[in-house]
């Protein structure tokens, strides 16, 4: 894994994702699974039970891939980037309306959009040559 930076990013995102996701669920007490408006996990970042489940789904899925081999990692790293940056423009429209089900504000289309950048920088762009195998 230490020769991958897709095993390595996957791996590392994956973790903080879930982590986050658990750690939604100790300001989500009260607000709605769908609830357009959330609690503020770290002060900045609005959150939901949706939300949360979402991010714990998702760097699950990461985690997996990180650990199990270099295409597994790849694919799941260009996979979630190109889903973070689709949900960070739909994002941008999400904000203040009823369709906003997963509590998006500003702060979390910011990493969102930063999170699509390096998963997909990475998983397009590293590991190229390297053998599908278990790098």
């Amino acid at each position: 894994m230490r020769t991958s930076p897709n095993r390595l990013l996957a791996t590392v995102f994956g973790a903080v994702y879930v982590l986050i996701g658990i750690l939604g669920f100790t300001v989500t007490s009260g607000v709605g699974f769908f609830s357009t408006e959330g609690g503020l996990l770290l002060g900045i970042f609005e959150v939901n039970i949706f939300h949360n489940v979402a991010h714990i789904l998702i760097g699950a899925a990461l985690l997996i891939a990180g650990l199990s081999n270099v295409s597994a990692a790849r694919t799941v790293n260009s996979v979630v980037g190109a889903a973070y940056l689709v949900l960070g423009l739909a994002g941008l429209f999400l904000v203040g309306t009823a369709l906003n089900i997963l509590a998006i504000n500003v702060a979390d289309n910011v990493l969102h959009f930063a999170s699509a950048a390096l998963l997909l920088a990475v998983g397009l762009g590293a590991d190229r040559s390297r053998s599908t195998a278990t790098a």
